[in-house]
């Protein structure tokens, strides 16, 4: 089968639909303040948007036995990017804190919670490399398990334009050193206060190959999580974790909670910060301002934070 492209144009049908979605009501964007903090060698953004603690919920079934709203399933015009056949969709996140934040979600229902397919992995590099064809970059991200940041049950992979992600950052000290988490620690594990298992892509990889890189880091992931427990290679995960992929660069994190809780100096507790695949970037998002002034001002905090939501590093 000949390799699966994505539109070539992508970077600028997502940036058109996001400026049209936005206008026309049918996207909400929040906008956020950022600030970086450094732990060992690492600049992590933290950012802050407290209208996302206002953030609508999903509408509540009618029926009692009625299944739950999916935006996925069938998604507003208005939303809708691009199909990228044979099975998969471009949908704008239609509450977006980084500006063009889209989805790759599969057409038809599959678990979010079972693991990738080759389709998956391969419309996902597409989607990255239509971004290198423009000389831009994405960050792509999969939250699976209880433990994750998944919100959804419909199997969807996230995408971030990198260039998006750094919006605001040229106000901040030490700004212009953020770059993506999964590409500086790539060969660096000591570097992290939680394990993260990295492999190397290239566009030369065929398809069967990256997906092969991806379950190969899944089950190194099984193996530090559950001692002596053989790794499935299809079906449901056997443990919460996020992904992630950039053009040169796959990362993947087993996940032990979703987050911890943040306390003040007298050791109250001021609030429960939660992480999903963006972790992998390198970035952490608050909603309160008792969070967001403690965590920007206290390195350890934000270590203890990003320690406690998988597997530390030095028993690996």
């Amino acid at each position: 089968m000949p390799p699966l492209t994505a539109p070539p144009n992508l970077p600028a049908l997502v940036r058109d639909a996001f400026i049209r979605a936005q206008g026309s009501g049918d996207l909400i964007y929040y906008p956020t303040q950022v600030a970086i903090v450094t732990i060992g060698s690492l600049t992590f953004q933290l950012r802050y948007s407290p209208a996302l603690a206002q953030k609508p919920k999903p509408p509540k079934p009618v029926e009692p036995n009625a299944r739950p709203f999916n935006p996925f399933e069938n998604p507003s015009p208005a939303l809708l990017v691009a199909q990228l056949p044979p099975s998969h969709r471009l949908i704008l996140n239609k509450f977006a804190i980084v500006p063009e934040h889209f989805i790759l979600a599969t057409r038809d229902f599959k678990p979010q919670t079972h693991l990738l397919e080759p389709g998956d992995i391969d419309a996902a590099y597409a989607c990255v490399q239509a971004y290198r064809s423009a000389d831009q970059d994405l960050f792509v991200f999969f939250n699976s398990g209880d433990h994750s940041g998944a919100s959804q049950p419909h199997r969807h992979l996230q995408l971030l334009p990198v260039d998006c992600m750094k919006l605001g950052l040229e106000n901040t000290e030490n700004g212009s050193e953020w770059a993506i988490l999964a590409d500086k620690v790539h060969g660096n594990q000591e570097a992290l206060p939680f394990t993260v298992f990295t492999s190397p892509i290239s566009a030369e990889m065929s398809a069967e190959d990256r997906h092969l890189a991806y379950l190969s880091l899944y089950k190194r992931a099984v193996h530090a999580a559950m001692t002596n427990v053989e790794a499935v290679d299809e079906g449901e995960a056997q443990i919460s974790y996020n992904f992630a992929m950039t053009n040169t660069c796959m990362a993947l994190c087993p996940r032990t909670a979703e987050g911890t809780a943040v306390k003040d100096s007298s050791g109250n507790k001021i609030g429960d910060v939660s992480l999903n695949g963006t972790v992998l970037a390198g970035t952490a998002l608050v909603k309160n301002q008792a969070e967001w002034d403690a965590l920007r001002t206290n390195t350890d905090m934000l270590h203890g934070v990003l320690e406690g939501i998988g597997i530390p590093s030095k028993m690996v």
